[in-house]
């Protein structure tokens, strides 16, 4: 792989970090319901899952889903209803009043972690992209382990530093939000892009 060919690949996996999709908008609901430290664990859980995906995809994974409807919906409806039921109960645990604003139960950086893992491992329509994108940067001539190597670690932490940007706005937007009154609603609002990123999950296609 020449230099060229690897900063292109550099420039088109910050396109692709800025784009905001489901993995963003699951980052900025973790940082707008629980803060910065969950936002965080959230970014590594998407950066380690990330890494395995373009893995399995460059192993050849990526060629069944799109080959198979059923493997590629079944991922998918996964990752939305998944996503989907995080937002409810955070919304739901907003509902606990005003009066108990200030102790509303934040999601656990670890279960941050735990779910951004699972989507950024599963999410198909990026296994499916990976199969198809990344091979381009690939030279048939050199080693094939040694370049998706390469590719697979640029792209990991290009796309972490990038959602990583995106964790830190999102929860210093919400750390201006000090009333009990705000912080109520930041939660709720986190809760419910939770449920839009889930939305868009659901809607992906193979296309």
């Amino acid at each position: 792989m020449s230099f060229a060919a690897w900063l292109a690949f550099v420039v088109a996996a910050a396109v692709m970090g800025l784009i905001p999709g489901p993995g963003v908008t699951s980052i900025v609901g973790y940082a707008l319901s629980s803060g910065r430290r969950t936002a965080l664990a959230s970014v590594a859980g998407m950066a380690l899952g990330n890494g395995l995906c373009m893995s399995v995809s460059l192993a050849g994974a990526g060629a069944v889903l799109a080959a198979s409807a059923t493997a590629f919906t079944l991922l998918k409806w996964a990752g939305a209803l998944y996503l989907i039921g995080l937002g409810a109960v955070t919304i739901a645990r907003s509902r606990q009043g005003l009066e108990a604003a200030a102790d509303l139960k934040s999601i656990a950086p670890r279960t941050a972690f735990l779910g951004n893992l699972a989507i950024g491992t599963f999410h198909p329509k990026t296994i499916v992209f990976f199969v198809a994108f990344v091979p381009q940067f690939i030279r048939p001539s050199s080693n094939y382990v040694l370049q998706a190597a390469l590719l697979i670690v640029t792209f990991t932490l290009v796309v972490g530093l990038t959602d990583t940007a995106y964790a830190l706005a999102a929860s210093r937007a919400a750390g201006v939000l000090r009333s009990p009154l705000a912080r109520l609603w930041s939660r709720r609002a986190g809760g419910g892009v939770l449920i839009a990123a889930g939305v868009a999950t659901a809607a992906a296609s193979r296309s």
